[in-house]
């Protein structure tokens, strides 16, 4: 029973790492059509704000047809692409900026922003032959015509972003300061099709969205799902004496290796903390202190247990099955904490759905069982005597 139970939970986190890396490799931009069926050269996943860019260049002349597919945080949002021919943010950029109108028309203006604090729409510093937009199917499509900053230089800083609304006269109001949204930057070689940054166009950021990404993983395989195994194989594997003591060495085996993962996902976060200043998550950072000494205690749990004939045997029990418990909840809330910072693409929380779906469906299944296990043996032992006449 341990072995064919292991082999499920080994297969579904084995489903797992195959959906996050099937939806990594897979471009979504590939498979987008427009409405006049017009075909680009290139097309890029932008890795933030589900977000995409399509472009055409004309080396010769300069010019570059772009489209710019994004979906605004709310469905009256706005949403905005941006060219910085001086810098690698949001200061300098030089930005087209969409959104529905109150008459319901999609409307396309352009920012020239010349510094964090001055955000005023007018003319920018290279020409825009044709700009228009649409919305369709939750997403704002920008499509523009523009003479490149430089001649001959196709290498660029771009800024992507969206907004929550626009006021009644035209007047885009601020975005989220999530690190997905401070993160919408990167470099674009418009000949190339190579893209670099997505963190901020630059090593140090790019190294701070893959600690991130380490510090999620580790997390979600650590308190979302070895954590829940663990409790389950503790559960109901000890309901079979055949079980017996296997169930507590895999019990044992997975928390502490849980843990383990857990304390490099916690040492991450307090480095991303570090290098992050003035950008708190108060819910997420103190779930995961109470996760870390919660669990801690929980460890001295195998040093401290007592035999099952002690006295203490009784309160051990109680401490040691509260904490746990404890953590379960715990961590799965945390790791959805997590997904909203981190606003990965829909399929990641999918997939942990799926997951931790999967383990709940498990565990349901082996309650029934256990509980007529449970049943038939105290349908047995009071039977028993009179089998005996």
């Amino acid at each position: 029973m341990a072995v064919v139970f292991f082999f499920v939970i080994i297969t579904i986190c084995t489903l797992l790492t195959t959906t996050i890396n099937i939806s990594n490799a897979q471009q979504t931009c590939t498979s987008q059509k427009f409405t006049n069926n017009k075909l680009y050269n290139h097309c890029n996943d932008l890795p933030h704000l589900n977000s995409y860019l399509h472009w055409s260049i004309n080396p010769s002349q300069n010019i570059l047809s772009v489209v710019f597919l994004s979906q605004p945080s709310t469905p009256s949002g706005w949403v905005s692409w941006a060219i910085n021919p001086t810098g690698d943010g949001m200061a300098g950029a030089q930005a087209l900026l969409a959104y529905k109108a109150s008459n319901g028309s999609m409307v396309v203006k352009t920012y020239n922003i010349s510094s964090y604090s001055s955000i005023m729409e007018g003319e920018l510093a290279f020409d825009v032959k044709v700009k228009s937009a649409e919305y369709s199917g939750g997403m704002m499509k920008i499509f523009a015509t523009i003479v490149l900053p430089e001649k001959g230089v196709t290498v660029v800083n771009h800024v992507w972003q969206v907004g929550p609304s626009v006021s009644d006269n035209g007047v885009p109001a601020k975005h989220a300061f999530q690190p997905a949204n401070l993160a919408a930057k990167g470099r674009l070689d418009f000949l190339s099709g190579q893209s670099s940054g997505g963190g901020g166009g630059g090593g140090g950021s790019g190294s701070r969205n893959r600690k991130r990404n380490i510090h999620g993983i580790l997390n979600a395989v650590s308190w979302g799902i070895l954590f829940p195994v663990g409790i389950i194989i503790a559960r109901y594997l000890r309901t079979f004496p055949s079980a017996d003591p296997i169930w507590f060495y895999l019990h044992a085996s997975c928390q502490v290796s849980a843990y383990a993962i857990g304390v490099a996902g916690w040492a991450t976060g307090l480095k991303l903390g570090s290098e992050s200043k003035g950008i708190t998550f108060n819910t997420h950072r103190n779930i995961g202190i109470a996760l870390f000494c919660l669990a801690t205690v929980q460890v001295f749990a195998l040093f401290l247990r007592p035999n099952k004939d002690h006295k203490l045997r009784f309160y051990w029990n109680i401490y040691h099955h509260g904490i746990g418990y404890a953590i379960l909840v715990l961590g799965i809330l945390n790791v959805f904490k997590g997904l909203d910072i981190l606003s990965p693409e829909s399929k990641w929380r999918s997939a942990y759905i799926i997951v931790i779906s999967t383990l709940g469906a498990i565990a349901l299944l082996l309650e029934i069982i256990t509980w007529i296990v449970i049943f038939k043996r105290k349908s047995n032992k009071s039977t028993k005597p009179y089998d005996n006449k």
